[in-house]
């Protein structure tokens, strides 16, 4: 039997020039940090490995401690980076130093999203021609506004995705890039290379990318925190199996997420009381999640995502209706408590962690019921940005998943604020106050960044919603209408005059429910679901 287990330095030291090297993380979790800091060590002391290709489906590292991706980031070392997100953080910490490379054009990077990225990988490992997919149409993936390109030198670089005729249909082709080495990550290695993730918050697509490479030639660089003797893992235990796994690198520090070295809750080891999640303060922001909640239906399966939308599990906890929804997140845990922080990304108490490039396959062919999503800004076809800062010229964390979830859903809720650059609000005795307006209009002509296509959406006939804490708007063919104004706000003078577009109003206009601008828990009734029938329109 092979050794396999080798030191960092070694494994490093297998990293060829001009390789494309897949990486298995999600933000701060799952990261095989220790593996990637080998790497940027090396490569200062002999300027190898040089020219490589990141193909990252979900960021690497983030900006709270865990550095990921900015291992990497020096002059030489990438030549390109490929990624369905970066890493982000609060504003008042300084940018990662891939940022740095990204605006200064010293990369050439791509953002993708994250869903497609993980059927690259597998369209890769089948030796198939590359993933064909109406996911990213009309949005900035798309060739004819951005496809996908972050800065100058991707311009330069030129396309990664086509728009392509097939069968009478436009779609896009995403051609392959088969990686030469994957680095993963897992808990447990036994001697033969099998991995267990028995204290991973997530098992993201580990295997897709250890498939893709040891199928296009490449080797397979594991990091795990532990090792075992042969056989001593259950069968049922095995992530991945021996016959995927090259190298094993063991971190026994290695930490389950930014800055949490283990809680058995995220790893559904064991079940936390309900009643140990902290309410969520009373804050502007809870108003907008309430608000958001009242879309929801009882015994739905709702994706949700970054921001603001994040509350609302605990606002459904707070309420009394914790079991209401089943809460599905693009990392891939069902069920349970989706976490914010430090542990986006993780639930506690999850009815199951699904492998994710399954989880996008679900959220593509749209077999959920509703997102609750955020926006930065929403134009007048109803299109939504939330992958570039409207004030600066490159892109925020990137898309993710968010294309991928918006793509087919059946219902979208997005939440943010209407005005930004200083609107001070509060809430209190059942009114909105605005003490300051922002400076900065969220309803804008055209937005800086298609994320989301409203134009495509109406099309389609989604069911779309966007909560502020001054109004609610639907989105129907003809733009968006408010069909909501907060009590103690002006229509005229506090949402259509603050707005940067015309914006209809519907002619049963109503005023949202004084309740959800009150401290107390509000008494949340959820919508009545709706019975599933076969619908033959989404078999496309």
């Amino acid at each position: 039997m092979r050794e396999k287990i080798i030191s960092a330095a070694e494994a490093a030291r297998l990293v060829p020039d001009d390789a494309v090297v897949a990486i298995g993380s999600s933000a701060g979790l799952n990261c095989p940090d220790f593996m990637l800091k080998a790497i940027g060590e090396r490569f200062d002391a002999e300027q190898h490995p040089r020219g490589l290709t990141i193909f990252s489906p979900i960021a690497a590292g983030d900006m709270y401690g865990i550095k990921g991706i900015d291992h990497l980031a020096r002059p030489g070392l990438i030549d390109t980076i490929i990624a369905g997100s970066y890493p982000s953080g609060p504003s008042s910490l300084p940018s990662p130093r891939i940022w740095e490379m990204i605006t200064g054009n010293e990369v050439a990077a791509y953002n993708l999203p994250s869903g497609v990225l993980y059927d690259m990988v597998r369209d890769a490992a089948a030796k198939r021609a590359g993933v064909l997919t109406k996911v990213g149409l009309d949005t900035f993936v798309d060739p004819r506004l951005d496809g996908g390109k972050m800065n100058e030198a991707a311009a330069r670089r030129g396309d990664i995705v086509k728009l392509v005729e097939f069968a009478g249909e436009r779609w896009l082709h995403f051609p392959n890039h088969p990686p030469q080495v994957a680095i993963i990550r897992g808990t447990t290695a036994d001697e033969r290379g099998n991995i267990s993730m028995e204290h991973e918050g997530a098992v993201l697509g580990m295997v897709d990318l250890a498939l893709a490479a040891r199928n296009c030639g490449g080797i397979v660089i594991c990091q795990v925190k532990r090792t075992t003797a042969a056989g001593t893992i259950p069968t049922h235990d095995v992530h991945i199996p021996s016959t995927l796994v090259d190298y094993i690198v063991v971190d026994p520090d290695q930490r389950q997420a930014t800055e949490i070295l283990y809680d058995p809750a995220i790893s559904g080891e064991v079940r936390r009381p309900l009643a140990s999640f902290e309410p969520e303060a009373f804050s502007v922001d809870k108003v907008i999640a309430r608000r958001a909640a009242m879309e929801l239906s009882d015994d739905s399966a709702v994706n949700l995502g970054f921001g603001i939308s994040a509350l609302v599990p605990k606002i459904l906890i707070e309420e009394g209706r914790a079991e209401a929804v089943t809460w599905a997140i693009e990392q891939g845990a069902v069920g349970g408590v989706p976490l914010t922080g430090f542990a986006f990304g993780c639930a506690a108490n999850a009815q199951a962690i699904f492998p994710t490039p399954q989880q996008f396959t679900y959220f593509q062919g749209g077999g959920f019921d509703c997102s609750l999503l955020s926006f930065l800004e929403v134009d007048a076809d109803g299109s939504v940005n939330v992958s570039r800062l409207p004030s600066r010229p490159y892109l925020t964390a990137g898309c993710g998943g968010f294309v991928d979830i918006t793509a087919r859903a059946r219902k979208l809720v997005f939440s943010g604020y209407f005005t930004a650059g200083g609107l001070k609000v509060a809430a209190e005795d059942g009114q909105l106050r605005i003490d300051a307006e922002g400076k900065i209009a969220k309803f804008v002509p055209r937005v800086g960044h298609v994320t989301f296509s409203g134009r495509a959406a109406a099309e389609r006939g989604q069911d779309i919603t966007y909560v502020t804490e001054r109004c609610v708007l639907k989105l129907g063919v003809d733009g968006l209408t408010v069909v909501e104004v907060a009590p103690g706000v002006s229509l005229e003078d506090d949402v259509l005059a603050r707005a940067g577009i015309p914006l209809k109003v519907a002619p049963n206009l109503k005023t949202m429910d004084a309740r959800l601008f009150r401290p107390e828990p509000m008494g949340l009734q959820l919508k009545e679901q709706i019975a599933r029938t076969i619908d033959r329109s989404r078999t496309v």
